[in-house]
């Protein structure tokens, strides 16, 4: 267990510290920026360190009703830190300050035409956590226990790419890429392991 606390900040601050971030592009990418929040919060029971996890809101456009990270697209002159910690605030109502950032992961390109930054973050107030009905239908609070588990992910084939498809197995749930493949980092960041997810695939769903 990693007791919420100062302690496990700094251990997971030194993890992303630790890990080797691929550089952006040299050439400007063809594909929409966005930003989504890994952020880090206590458990239920409050022990326990979790991140938060969102099911998107029935009335969206745009994959509606599926789990999500908090975050979306990047506005104009906007940097990916910046459009995360929005995103947080506007999704949950979570008002978090610059220095709150443990660091980033790889950015993933989609199959819907977006390049996603995943930004960690540390929130050591969210019991005022209020969920955006416009845009989550619920939010949960996921136990880095969880997603430490040896049955946590598994990977399968699918005919139309030669690509692995990565599962995320929530409670009855499957959780597919970006967001598996993003949580899936983020658990070998954690272990202290330099995993690249950009060559997982997304199922044909997710495509559009």
């Amino acid at each position: 267990m990693r007791a919420f606390g100062d302690a496990t900040r700094r251990n997971i601050a030194d993890a992303c510290a630790a890990f080797a971030r691929l550089p952006d592009a040299a050439e400007p990418s063809a594909l929409k920026r966005a930003a989504v929040v890994l952020a880090l919060t206590a458990s239920n029971d409050g022990d326990d360190t979790a991140f938060l996890l969102t099911r998107r809101a029935s009335s969206l456009r745009a994959h509606r009703g599926q789990w999500a990270l908090p975050g979306g697209r990047c506005d104009a002159g906007e940097t990916p830190v910046e459009a995360a910690l929005r995103e947080l605030d506007e999704e949950l109502a979570l008002k978090l300050p610059v220095d709150a950032v443990l660091g980033l992961l790889d950015d993933y390109p989609t199959r819907s035409g977006y390049l996603i930054t995943p930004v960690v973050v540390w929130a050591a107030e969210s019991n005022a956590i209020t969920p955006n009905p416009d845009e989550v239908a619920s939010v949960h609070r996921i136990s880095l226990d969880t997603i430490e588990r040896d049955d946590a992910f598994d990977f399968t084939d699918i005919a139309e790419s030669s690509r692995r498809v990565i599962r995320f197995h929530h409670q009855m749930s499957l959780i597919h890429a970006p967001t598996a493949a993003l949580i899936y980092q983020f658990r070998e960041v954690l272990a202290g392991r330099q995993t690249r997810v950009g060559d997982l695939e997304q199922p044909v769903f997710a495509w559009k």
